[in-house]
């Protein structure tokens, strides 16, 4: 009996360990990751983003491009482009030709009003595993500590090489999954203020809808 419980407890202990190390490898990944997208001029994305209903049994893939530059950012999707200036956002539907404007709650810290987030989102509320690496990447995943958090699991995978982001995943509890396929992973692109910024001149004969 004293020796099952001596072979139990040194098997917690091991595993409490294991799960520590592989926590503190993450985050020293992770930090990397985030320094690195941070300190450059923008972080340019060409992606695939797939949706996969597990409840309904359906998917969907688009296509879609985002330039992030510190809390900027031009989304581009097939049906909208939102440009967001840091003040500002517009929101246009090229079917409806018409473009909206608002100005988001500067207390919001979703990616609409801060967009650098996604890169020291697992700084808070998170439990961090280091679950796979290989002679290319590394993939660790994110547990919400909020157990009432919609979000189940957050799944990345980057690069050994430059520290870049070659997957995204997001796995909710109603059963939709969203992955985010990188294809293309640029921190050199120097934007300009006009890349935030709706142009009228661009999209002439636009109906504006001014909600600020």
């Amino acid at each position: 009996m004293k020796i099952r419980i001596i072979l139990l407890f040194t098997f917690y202990l091991w595993t409490v360990n294991a799960i520590s190390q592989t926590e503190t490898a993450a985050i020293k990944i992770l930090d990397k990751f985030s320094s690195t997208a941070l300190s450059s001029p923008s972080v340019s994305i060409k992606f695939k983003l797939a949706t996969d209903d597990l409840a309904e049994n359906s998917s969907d893939t688009l296509s879609g491009s985002v330039i992030i530059s510190k809390d900027k950012y031009r989304l581009e999707l097939p049906d909208n482009i939102v440009w967001f200036n840091g003040d500002a956002s517009w929101s246009y539907l090229p079917a409806e030709k018409e473009v909206t404007i608002t100005k988001p709650d500067k207390k919001d810290n979703s990616f609409q009003n801060k967009p650098s987030g996604i890169f020291t989102l697992y700084k808070k509320g998170y439990k961090i595993r280091l679950i796979e690496e290989n002679a290319s990447t590394w993939t660790i995943d994110l547990y919400p500590e909020d157990l009432k958090s919609e979000i189940i699991r957050i799944r990345l995978t980057i690069g050994k090489t430059s520290y870049d982001l070659k997957r995204l995943e997001y796995k909710r509890n109603d059963g939709v999954v969203l992955t985010v396929m990188v294809k293309e992973y640029n921190l050199k692109f120097k934007p300009d203020q006009e890349t935030f910024l709706f142009r009228p001149d661009k999209y002439k004969g636009v109906e504006v809808v001014d909600m600020r």
